[in-house]
């Protein structure tokens, strides 16, 4: 049987569009377990999962995004991992095109394809958000990991909402692991007046900075070690 890819995906109050995400994870025709973690959703969103079969973990408190992210890689049975965001769409073929990517050789733990964006209202407020081109730089939907990569940098910072990507590729930098980024869209970024980022793009720019003033620390202090 072909190797185990673990897709987590986050959830709350997705009950509008989580139907879509989880269908289009089923039909990468890859060998898959589709899990759930959801923060105390007041809608249909857990009941909508666990009909469609996925593995679904209820929050008792709410916990947010990234510990979403942790509790899917300690309880995922994967080789590989995956993560996508409830209202986002994967692109047909995508899993097995990441997959056969990240199999090329031996030195390749972590591949990153591009996502696009598409608006799923006419909310004309919306549209100036929906970028027009596909780009990298998006974790959900387009990067899947070899889940031994966990193992060496440890897992999500959970005191950051929002910066996950930036803290990601600085802690894959310090061992000296590198992500391979291939020109494919896999994944379709809904860009709709409740997404995640845009709601808190204030804690982004915090989450940013304070993961910038880290590293700065962590450099000085290298540096003063070495003196």
């Amino acid at each position: 049987m072909q190797e185990l890819i673990s897709v987590v995906i986050p959830s709350f109050n997705g009950e509008k569009y989580i139907e879509e995400c989880i269908l289009s994870v089923k039909k990468q025709h890859m060998n898959t377990e589709i899990i759930v973690i959801d923060d105390i959703s007041t809608d249909d969103t857990p009941k909508i999962a666990k009909s469609l079969g996925c593995k679904v973990l209820i929050n008792n408190i709410h916990k947010g995004q990234i510990a979403a992210k942790n509790m899917g890689v300690r309880i995922s049975k994967g080789d590989y991992w995956l993560t996508i965001d409830q209202d986002d769409i994967l692109v047909d073929g995508a899993l097995y095109r990441l997959f056969e990517e990240i199999n090329k050789t031996a030195d390749y733990n972590i591949v990153m394809a591009k996502v696009q964006d598409f608006c799923s209202d006419n909310i004309i407020e919306n549209k100036k958000y929906c970028k027009s081109e596909p780009y990298f730089g998006i974790l959900t939907g387009a990067v899947l990991f070899k889940k031994e990569v966990f193992n060496k940098i440890g897992l999500w910072y959970e005191k950051s909402s929002t910066g996950d990507v930036i803290d990601l590729t600085n802690r894959l930098f310090d061992h000296g692991l590198d992500i391979k980024k291939i020109d494919f869209v896999s994944c379709l970024r809904r860009i709709h007046s409740n997404n995640y980022g845009r709601l808190h793009q204030d804690l982004e720019y915090k989450d940013y900075a304070h993961v910038l003033r880290q590293r700065i620390i962590k450099k000085q202090r290298a540096g003063a070690n070495e003196d």
